[in-house]
């Protein structure tokens, strides 16, 4: 697949493989994919968090929009979401893009659902979120989603998305403008992955309907996450969780000697208890590893 910047942005069926998929993510920063859930998953999420999409305030500022409702907190709200995080598809693409990191972990979860009369919001870099750290420009930290929960057409306010700025040698995020916006329209059910280099930005809804997209995010494991999952999910709903969503959420080592529990064991043992003879990082783990900061830290501390 050659390198280009694209000036449209273009959809793929769900039946795409997931490294053709990868690809188009590492070319052109984003992919669209269509359809990938049904009509009726969509509905399950809407009930079950319609309490919770109700209650949440709208945003107190701009950025996050003050005609805009964030609902998080959706692993321990919907049972129907915990599935869309541990979607094979969407968590494939996320663990083979940050694939050169030692573990994968979820970065946030929230419904947005964009009101009539906002504004568009700023464009932006998701991986700004980390205090404007200055990544290589060759390093992926963020896999990220937006599932469509509702149609996603232009005049709802459609994600916009500025083709080409997560390449090497972009501009900052603050110098581009609206009219380099192409918007990702999709249907209700499909998902919009990109990197979280590309500058976008939630559009204006010049609609009279909520424009809703169900946002899961994905990093690579050894930074701190946006979304305070240990907060978010009691530890009564996380002893009912499986062990890989357990692990997305942070109940895992990032890499080596970063997030163990206790006495250098697995963090999974906080909820499984001390029967739970799984650990984490060994010595066959280290040597499987592709990463050479491994080898690195194994030997200097000889």
């Amino acid at each position: 697949m050659t390198a280009r910047v694209a000036t449209e942005l273009h959809h793929v069926p769900s039946t795409t493989p997931i490294e053709t998929i990868v690809e188009y993510l590492r070319r052109d920063g984003y992919v669209i994919v269509d359809n990938v859930v049904s009509p009726e998953t969509m509905d399950t999420v809407q009930s079950e968090l319609a309490p919770y999409l109700d209650a949440t305030p709208s945003g107190y500022n701009p950025m996050i929009g003050k005609k805009t409702r964030r609902t998080g907190a959706l692993i321990a709200r919907s049972p129907e979401c915990r599935n869309l995080i541990q979607h094979p598809l969407a968590l494939g693409v996320a663990r083979s893009f940050l694939g050169h990191a030692s573990a994968v972990q979820l970065n946030l979860t929230q419904v947005i659902s964009i009101d009539p009369g906002e504004s568009a919001q700023a464009l932006h870099r998701d991986q700004s979120a980390w205090d404007f750290f200055p990544f290589p420009e060759d390093y992926q930290v963020q896999c990220n989603t937006l599932w469509a929960m509702s149609d996603y057409t232009a005049e709802m306010g459609a994600t916009r998305i500025v083709p080409g700025s997560h390449l090497p040698g972009s501009r900052p995020q603050n110098q581009y403008s609206d009219e380099e916006c192409v918007q990702a329209e999709m249907e209700r059910g499909s998902v919009l992955l990109y990197s979280g280099k590309i500058v976008h930005s939630g559009g204006a809804n010049r609609s009279v309907d909520t424009r809703a997209a169900i946002n899961i995010n994905y990093s690579v494991g050894w930074v701190r996450q946006e979304e305070n999952q240990y907060l978010s999910v009691p530890l009564e709903v996380a002893r009912t969780l499986d062990d890989e969503l357990l692990g997305l959420m942070g109940y895992q080592e990032g890499a080596f000697a970063m997030g163990y529990f206790r006495d250098f064991e697995n963090p999974l043992r906080a909820v499984r208890g001390d029967d739970y003879v799984e650990y984490g990082f060994d010595e066959s783990t280290l040597a499987d590893s592709s990463s050479s900061s491994f080898s690195y830290f194994i030997e200097s501390s000889k």
